[in-house]
């Protein structure tokens, strides 16, 4: 199983659809709201970026639109 962290902020539609997408393959995940204090930051130092959304799957970061990340997401995601 792999370990997923989600950083999401509000009113993101593309956060919303990485979201949508985890539950629809069943994917369970922690989700940090890089609105909340000291999160962006630690985004940024431990993968190189602050803006939502960022999966990591077992230590890997991918940004950008959810369409720009469902590629990497199957990938990494497969054999579940």
């Amino acid at each position: 199983m792999n370990r997923v962290l989600l950083y999401t902020s509000p009113g993101c539609p593309d956060c919303a659809a990485v979201k949508r997408y985890l539950h629809q393959c069943g994917v369970a995940f922690e989700e940090r709201d890089v609105t909340q204090p000291g999160v962006a930051e630690e985004a940024k130092s431990r993968y190189g970026v602050r803006i939502a959304p960022i999966t990591v799957i077992d230590g890997e970061a991918s940004y950008g639109t959810f369409a720009e990340q469902k590629a990497v997401l199957d990938s990494r995601l497969e054999g579940d």
